[in-house]
């Protein structure tokens, strides 16, 4: 019986396109080890465009666009992982660094899950290697008793190794990365004349790093030498930032077995919240108190899944059609008070601002919008 998992790799969820894309690649120039060529790389990421189909194997086919932002920066990241140097990923939370990671390793590599996950408590062992102490004791340093992690994997399969939150990790541990990065080769002292490990080609280094961490672990000048730095923007555009939250949170809802219809709307008026917030100025060009609290893209889908949870699990059919705006207004409030409680000034500011003047204008969902947000004052 199939097991049932709570999130697809990128792999598994897109396979049919990554396997359709393989077909088509053929006689396309790639590196070495490489599972797709740039020009595959490029489509999985951005898609075929509206309107635009692949011939594989005598059917057309197009490919669905998942990720939104600068295609620019998609082409430099690919072409960055090419080469000799590491890439490096770095912007506000929530700007989609860990999925464009997680996309360009399932694409090159064919699986994503090859990662370090970065923190306080981060040792070197977590990210080269550690030992199976026994084995060790039983029969001395081998290979055998070798337990490869991460770096050590990619370098060994010829593979790309994920950083998450470089910066969250201690620099004595970062720095284990430079000989690595420069040279493409890890020493095993311990396994004497046999234990250089030489990188297979294929194989590199994607981190990210959040900007808000800066100074928490900052980066030797040596480590930065050996990335290419790319930095990842928040969605600029409201109707991008609505297909966005409308298409992620609909593959959400699908995974979890949720038929509710999106309420575009209600989208809409999310998207539009959240960059005028993140901006501090309204459509109507209102100055507006930003809050501290990360007004990203990802919170704004979460925000979204969680109104459509409650339309589903506690509305009736026909709530279940419409989002409700105080559950859209309530989870809002939540996202933006995690940090503090005072930074609800800046919402309630927007409300009495921004809201109320669209609701008297417009109506409908910023009319219910803002009368929900006056009650839970």
């Amino acid at each position: 019986m199939e097991q049932t998992i709570l999130r697809p790799t990128a792999e598994q969820r897109y396979a049919d396109e990554l396997a359709a894309l393989r077909r088509w690649d053929v006689g396309n120039p790639k590196p070495e080890n490489w599972q797709l060529s740039p020009r595959a790389v490029r489509l999985f990421l951005l898609g075929t465009g509206r309107g635009q189909t692949l011939e594989v194997d005598g059917a057309r086919i197009s490919i669905r666009k998942k990720y939104y932002g600068n295609d620019a920066l998609v082409e430099r990241c690919i072409i960055t992982l090419a080469g000799n140097r590491g890439l490096m990923l770095v912007g506000e939370p929530g700007t989609a660094k860990t999925m464009l990671s997680e996309l360009l390793s399932a694409a090159i590599s064919g699986h994503s899950t090859n990662t370090v996950q970065g923190t306080a408590g981060t040792t070197e062992d977590m990210i080269k290697y550690s030992w199976n102490y026994a084995l060790l004791l039983a029969k001395g340093p081998s290979r055998e008793a070798l337990v490869p992690s991460p770096l050590y994997v990619g370098m060994e399969q010829g593979i790309l190794t994920r950083f998450e939150e470089i910066t969250r990790t201690p620099a004595e541990v970062q720095d284990c990365l430079i000989s690595v990065l420069s040279d493409k080769v890890m020493n095993v002292p311990e396994l004497g004349d046999g234990g250089i490990l030489f990188a297979r080609p294929g194989f590199n280094v994607i981190a990210t790093a959040n900007t808000r961490d800066k100074g928490v672990n900052e980066m030797s000048s040596a480590l930065k030498r050996r990335f290419s730095f790319e930095t990842v923007q928040p969605v600029g555009d409201v109707a991008l930032e609505k297909q966005i939250i409308l298409d992620e949170a609909g593959a959400m809802a699908r995974s979890a077995g949720i038929s509710a219809p999106l309420d575009e709307d209600a989208a809409a008026l999310l998207a539009t919240a959240y960059h005028e917030l993140r901006q501090g100025v309204s459509a109507e060009g209102i100055r507006l108190k930003k809050p501290a609290a990360v007004m990203s893209t990802a919170e704004a889908v979460s925000v979204y899944y969680q109104t459509l949870m409650s339309a589903w699990y506690y509305g009736g059919p026909e709530q279940a059609r419409r989002l409700d705006e105080r559950a859209l207004a309530e989870n809002l409030m939540g996202a933006v008070a995690k940090e503090s409680r005072e930074e609800l000034a800046a919402v309630r500011e927007y409300f009495t601002a921004v809201v109320q003047q669209k609701a008297e204008r417009e109506g409908g969902a910023w009319k219910r919008f803002y009368e929900a947000g006056i009650r839970l004052k």
